[in-house]
């Protein structure tokens, strides 16, 4: 089993910025592959934001390269999300997602609010 607690959300002003964190902890963290952020805004489906993999080697949704950073850090079993120069459209519930080949599923972080105010 793997949970995973986010922390870092709030309410900032369009071209602000906000780092989000989530702290893995559980029994198999050892085999943890890929961690990720997505979001969901009201209405709308879950979407990838951005992911990393044990190698480093990251992905970002179109819509937030060059303003959204993802990090790992091993040690800490902990993934972060730098994100800058935010936008309104940013404004969603935040998930962070941790994930291997070596399981039947992913899991889920209970989320957390970002919202930007124009």
């Amino acid at each position: 089993q793997v949970q995973l607690v986010e922390s870092g959300g709030g309410l900032v002003q369009a071209g602000g910025s906000l780092r989000l964190s989530c702290a893995a902890s559980g029994s198999i963290l050892f085999s943890i592959n890929t961690m990720g952020w997505y979001r969901q805004a009201p209405g709308e489906q879950r979407e990838l934001v951005a992911i990393i993999n044990r190698g480093d080697i990251t992905n970002y949704a179109d819509s937030v390269k060059g303003r959204f950073t993802i990090s790992r850090d091993n040690a800490k079993n902990t993934v972060y999300l730098q994100m800058n120069s935010l936008k309104p459209e940013d404004t969603a519930v935040y998930y962070c997602n941790a994930n291997s080949p070596l399981w039947s599923r992913g899991y889920w972080g209970q989320g957390t609010q970002v919202t930007v105010s124009s």
